[in-house]
């Protein structure tokens, strides 16, 4: 979820700097305002000069809600900017606390929606950006502005009617659509263990008007598994905050997508955007995935003039700004990918557009293909080469690219919301980042999860874009979970995850209205999961494992139709689930693949 996000971000930050000595109290001098908005409040903003006053300087901003530590006019942080380089290379650097965080007066909202009673994110950065042209000295009249998670959600919506300054915003993992695969639910399913650790957090900061986190959120005895499934319901999981958390009883409130989802999507304001944009994130960004993609082609389909740039590499959340981007778990990605990002495409962007740098020369969509392990640049995403294929569910366990014959064929296993599917081989009180393409044998023999696979492929097999299941299914219960994990096995037996997502399948007709399934009955379910760029290779196979639970990853579906946060104990029941494979009802995996 935002948040736990940037503990990550800012230790791998930290081990990068660990290994510079570039010191920023000898080459910058820092001062904090109280800059005021255009209804009166004062955002707390700490901002960072360079010393040298031989040249002015473009101004690179960031808005966060995570605060801006440390705070004192004599202290200073151990790096500026998004890399290293950007404190070498010389910006006036910008921090602000929003809205009512931490050090900034008004109120705090979650995802606050655009036009806001007269306010919002997009006019707060405006006015932001117009005091500190107006009163920063030696600034050279241009802004970048950028974030990643949580304040990429505020630099999303700093370009919405851009200051015309504002030059040049890269919106890395950002937060877009919280509801819908961003976060807070993947297809009608609640994930859980992200939203929960971030939560028994997010209350801590010096606002006195939002709740005290007084103390470390403390799981008790065991592991992530058993604790969680300790809480029970998600209703009574609230008594675990210290003390009552009103965000997190808003995400488990509204379960279906309302009115309250709807109005906090920015992705319909991505319109007549004026700046560049380069838009970042990770094939194993745990946490936003699902926002990255969509921003990049809301901007496309929406604003088709703006400079809208793609950059997709092999990280976890946040990685692109660690210091090698090497390797995730025990999957490596043969160089050191983070420092190439943050040399080779980041700065350069920046100093184009803030300081007339030569052009980077960066295509529509620089992206990495997992498996093989290389950049490609792509005049658009996905590749207009590549075409739409399908991948049959068969017999025996096997995948094939032609229609099952059968006229009536279906395999079954049985869902038992006590027993769930474990999202993560070791028992971790948090599902670890490394879940993303992690190997997945620790699963494969169980009774509840089928597996299908081809034969070794005797050639290369490169799919690029969203991956697209299709499942004819039924349930002996009136709801239930269907999760679809894509895997690379290996020539050696591992079993790489490439992709996997949840389908709640109550939402199957509809996210705003749900419907009951009725026992037995064959119902189509047809869901998109994230784009990869992935090369199976020679000798490996496609996997395809099916089963109704992810277990802390997810919360449990009862498998009975309810509202599932105040589900009662008794409505936690198991159920026969099935998979059809016939010719009229036929279940298949359909990806771009690459010629």
């Amino acid at each position: 979820m935002p948040g736990r996000k940037l503990r990550f971000l800012f230790a791998s930050i930290a081990l990068a700097l660990n290994a510079q000595e570039f010191s920023i109290p000898a080459h910058y001098a820092k001062h904090e305002y109280h800059v005021a908005m255009r209804d009166g409040v004062h955002l707390f903003t700490a901002v960072y000069t360079p010393k040298d006053m031989s040249q002015k300087y473009p101004i690179l901003l960031t808005r966060t809600p995570y605060g801006v530590e440390p705070y004192g006019a004599d202290k200073f942080p151990r790096h500026l900017g998004p890399s290293p380089k950007f404190a070498e290379d010389k910006f006036i650097f910008v921090y602000q606390d929003v809205r009512g965080r931490f050090m900034s007066e008004g109120k705090w909202m979650e995802m606050r929606p655009e036009h806001d009673k007269g306010i919002d994110e997009s006019t707060d950065t405006y006015d932001t950006i117009d005091w500190l042209l107006k009163n920063i000295p030696n600034n050279n009249g241009k802004v970048g502005l950028t974030g990643v998670s949580y304040p990429g959600f505020y630099a999303s919506a700093g370009m919405i009617n851009a200051h015309p300054a504002l030059l040049a915003v890269s919106p890395q993992a950002p937060v877009s659509d919280l509801y819908m695969g961003d976060d807070a639910y993947h297809n009608g399913a609640f994930c859980l263990n992200a939203n929960f650790s971030f939560y028994v957090w997010f209350g801590k900061q010096h606002n006195p008007t939002l709740p005290e986190q007084d103390h470390p959120f403390e799981y008790g005895p065991g592991d992530g598994y058993s604790c969680y499934l300790k809480m029970g319901r998600l209703i009574t999981s609230e008594t675990y905050f210290h003390p009552k958390n009103p965000y997190w009883n808003d995400i488990v409130k509204h379960t279906a997508y309302d009115e309250f989802w709807r109005s906090r999507d920015i992705l319909p304001h991505l319109t007549n955007v004026k700046p560049a944009v380069l838009v970042v994130g990770g094939w194993f960004d745990a946490e936003d995935l699902a926002g990255t993609l969509k921003t990049f082609r809301a901007l496309a389909s929406q604003s088709p003039r703006t400079v809208d740039k793609l950059v997709m590499g092999p990280w976890s959340h946040g990685g692109w700004g660690g210091p090698s981007g090497e390797k995730l778990g025990n999957v490596s990605f043969g160089s050191k990918t983070s420092p190439f990002f943050q040399d080779e495409i980041e700065l350069p962007f920046f100093d184009h557009y803030l300081k007339g740098a030569p052009d980077p020369g960066l295509p529509v969509a620089y992206v990495f293909e997992t498996g093989k392990n290389v950049w490609h640049k792509e005049a658009e995403w996905p590749p207009a080469r590549a075409e739409r294929q399908r991948f049959y569910l068969h017999a025996h366990g096997r995948i094939e690219r032609e229609l099952p014959a059968e006229r009536s064929a279906f395999d079954q296993y049985v869902s038992d919301p006590a027993h769930p599917v474990p999202s993560f081989e070791k028992p971790t009180l948090i599902v670890p980042r490394e879940y993303m393409d992690a190997d997945q044998r620790f699963v494969e023999h169980r009774p509840d999860v089928l597996t299908y696979e081809t034969e070794p492929l005797a050639r290369d097999l490169t799919v690029a874009g969203p991956l697209s299941p299709s499942l004819f299914v039924s349930t002996s219960g009136t709801d239930s979970d269907f999760v679809v994990k894509v895997i690379d096995v290996a020539a050696d037996g591992r079993e790489q995850l490439v992709r996997g997502e949840p389908f709640r399948g109550k939402f199957r007709e509809s996210f705003e209205h749900p419907r009951p399934f009725k026992p037995g009955e064959v119902q189509q379910i047809r869901f998109s999961m994230p784009d990869v760029y992935h090369c199976f290779q020679k000798s490996h196979r496609l996997m395809v494992q099916i089963q109704s639970s992810w277990f802390p990853l997810i919360d449990r579906n009862p498998q009975t139709f309810t509202k599932i946060p105040t589900a009662r104990p008794s409505q936690f029941v198991k159920a026969t689930e099935r998979i059809y494979r016939s010719s009229s009802a036929a279940s298949f995996l359909e990806m771009n693949v690459v010629p």
